[in-house]
């Protein structure tokens, strides 16, 4: 069964223009205990499609969709208070700034004792030993101290963990992780890493990554979507998306990340795609890459569809299918040359 599903998802902000398209047809199925990490430029729509997962798009936002399932319930059928007392039941989100999701008013205690009673733990020794197993769970030792402390008293690595440990308190289905290491240091940002891979295994917990840093992604999750102005523009296997990236947007984001081993000489730059990511206000005619791609021709200026690659996964343009059978001849001519070589080896 899908732990999510999503079809064609759009969120429009409404205005006195009229609306303007923030995510437009978005599309995925995502399986149990999987972790799906969402890649992307700033502005692209990740964080505003887990507010949509999450039910916490503001009033100005309206949101459609054919088909929205979170643990095999459509939420779209439902009236939005039920919506949102089963999301918070079967979902949780982390944020990438602790400081923004914790109150510095209140002890870590308190905090967790709001979130626990919400969830309908209500006796005080209960919640006092199930916060002191969630602040264990994420690594934090001394749980009887740090339960005493604010926040402003923690690290911001410590922070996190007691921001993880508070969204695993309904023991949630989902875990959505909004660029949860954006404001660590790099020996911190392994730590989380690990932690909610090791949460994804260990507490039968789907995760939804979102970053725009592709290499994190590489090792930590099962697929990846690839977000460009409000349209996912791939979406595969992690094996799929690093070895044979299929959409030209793809292609730019894997060239613009350093290569260990590499060399580069003086003076030279790693890859960037040209030009800007368009305004909600101004999209452009047909792709919302054309403008940008360097794969661009006319048949672009038509709208392209996200179409199923055999073997690789989804991907929307208009040439992903020549380029896969491109690349396909291509690795059959080098496995013939190479057997070739092999058997002429042999023969000598």
């Amino acid at each position: 069964m899908n732990l999510l599903h999503i079809e064609n998802l759009s969120i429009d902000l409404k205005t006195h223009s009229g609306p303007l398209s923030i995510i437009d047809r978005l599309s995925l199925r995502m399986s149990d205990n999987e972790i799906l990490g969402i890649v992307g430029e700033s502005g692209s729509g990740k964080s505003m499609l887990a507010m949509a997962i999450m039910g916490l798009l503001s009033s100005k936002m309206e949101m459609k969709a054919d088909y929205f399932s979170l643990d095999g319930q459509d939420l779209m059928k439902m009236v939005p208070a039920d919506r949102q007392a089963y999301i918070s039941s079967k979902a949780s989100i982390i944020f990438q700034d602790p400081k923004s999701s914790l109150n510095p008013c209140f002890t870590i205690a308190t905090q967790l004792n709001e979130t626990l009673s919400a969830h309908g733990l209500h006796a005080r020794s209960a919640r006092k030993q199930r916060s002191m197993e969630l602040l264990d769970a994420v690594g934090i030792n001394q749980t009887k101290k740090v339960l005493n402390l604010y926040p402003h008293q923690l690290s911001g690595g410590m922070n996190q963990r007691v921001a993880i440990a508070i969204a695993l308190a309904c023991k949630p289905r989902l875990l959505i992780a909004d660029e949860p290491t954006t404001s660590l240091d790099v020996t911190i940002q392994a730590q989380i890493l690990d932690l909610i891979v090791n949460l994804n295994k260990t507490e039968n917990v789907g995760v939804v990554l979102i970053t725009h840093d592709f290499a994190l992604l590489s090792e930590n999750t099962d697929k990846i979507g690839v977000f460009y102005s409000g349209h996912m523009m791939e979406h595969a296997a992690t094996k799929n998306i690093l070895t044979n990236p299929l959409h030209p947007y793809t292609r730019s984001l894997l060239n613009s990340v350093p290569q260990l081993g590499k060399r580069h000489t003086r003076g030279s730059r790693l890859f960037a795609l040209k030009g800007q990511i368009p305004t909600i206000d101004k999209p452009p005619v047909g792709c919302r890459l054309g403008p940008r791609c360097p794969s661009a021709e006319k048949q672009c200026v038509k709208p392209p569809r996200l179409i199923s690659i055999p073997n690789h996964g989804k991907v929307r343009c208009h040439f992903a299918k020549q380029e896969n059978e491109r690349k396909e001849t291509e690795s059959n001519v080098e496995t013939r040359s190479t057997r070739k070589q092999t058997i002429l080896g042999a023969d000598s």
